[in-house]
């Protein structure tokens, strides 16, 4: 018997031209996917939803919070079996990520992009829709939270990054590597997830900055957040997690202020951890009050925090969220 799948259409990529005088890639008139989704119902009994049609950088926490209550609405309302969405890639790890915390359902929720547009020679958009198809409609694909899949693999959203400006192959998840592939005979997993989060939001109030470390840097750009009246901030500190000494003033002055100050690294492989003992080391950085985050990237991080944000203010509470594996 055939699947209900949930498709729903958000822009990007995947659903642009190439104009073939300039070169420049954009959305159309029409987008491409709708007609093209019309001729996948052999795979499945597909409902097709288009909330909007926005390159994935005009993404916000409104565009995600909307998805997020259309599929928990579409499940409640409809028999679905599995959810389907294409998006833009630049975003994509973060509107993936996004609905993995806050859906907290066991039907798979698939995303999906294409790195060529849907004229280009070689566009990759309807073979990822269609293997993402394939992959909701999945038994296996049950309770594994929400799924990246391109290119003929699945990844976790947790873990996925886009980590090439250009190649189809961008989606990678450093240390971990895909959970599954994808091929002509079957979807095959190969690990799961251990861990699972959900947290029931209905709006996102707060605001978080998100600033990388670098040689030399200073208090500036801190003390600048705490008079911005920013909520929160995620730093990709150098290392293991370690900042310049100069940044330590600032960074006593925010968390003085009770704004948390989750540490990431901007090395994509690795944890942040609190080990060296100089000034602005790691170890000073958590004594004086900073949340060291288990693995996760600094854009991924925000997000994070955001909805920690929108359910308490107590640190303690934020740290113990962000220790989670």
């Amino acid at each position: 018997m055939k699947k209900n799948i949930l498709v729903i259409h958000t822009g990007g990529t995947i659903s642009m031209y190439e104009d073939g005088e300039t070169g420049a890639v954009k959305p159309g008139e029409e987008n491409p996917l709708s007609a093209q989704t019309k001729g996948l119902s052999n795979l499945a009994n597909l409902i097709v939803k288009e909330p909007f049609n926005l390159p994935s950088p005009h993404i916000t926490m409104t565009e995600m919070l909307k998805l997020k209550e259309l599929i928990i609405n579409e499940t409640k309302e409809n028999t679905i079996d599995g959810v389907v969405i294409t998006h833009g890639t630049d975003t994509l790890e973060e509107t993936a990520y996004f609905l993995d915390l806050t859906t907290g359902l066991e039907l798979p929720i698939v995303v999906t992009g294409a790195m060529r547009s849907s004229n280009e020679i070689g566009s990759d958009g309807l073979y990822n829709l269609i293997t993402s198809i394939r992959v909701a409609a999945c038994e296996e694909a049950k309770g594994k939270g929400v799924l990246v899949v391109l290119n003929d693999e699945i990844h976790t959203a947790k873990n996925v990054t886009k980590t090439h400006t250009s190649n189809l192959s961008t989606f990678q998840s450093p240390q971990f590597g895909p959970i599954g592939i994808i091929s002509k005979p079957g979807i095959f997993f190969h690990n799961a997830p251990t861990h699972k989060e959900y947290y029931p939001i209905d709006s996102i109030t707060k605001n978080v900055a998100l600033l990388k470390a670098h040689a030399g840097m200073d208090s500036l750009l801190f003390k600048a957040i705490l008079d911005l009246n920013y909520d929160g901030l995620v730093i990709e500190a150098l290392g293991q997690g370690n900042l310049p000494p100069a940044t330590v003033e600032g960074i006593k002055l925010l968390i003085e202020a009770n704004i948390p100050t989750i540490i990431v690294s901007r090395c994509f492989n690795g944890i942040a951890q609190d080990i060296y003992g100089y000034e602005g080391g790691g170890k000073q950085l958590k004594k004086l009050g900073a949340i060291f985050s288990n693995g996760l990237n600094g854009q991924k991080a925000r997000i994070k925090l955001l909805i920690a944000l929108s359910q308490t203010n107590n640190m303690k509470e934020i740290e113990e969220m962000f220790h989670k594996i």
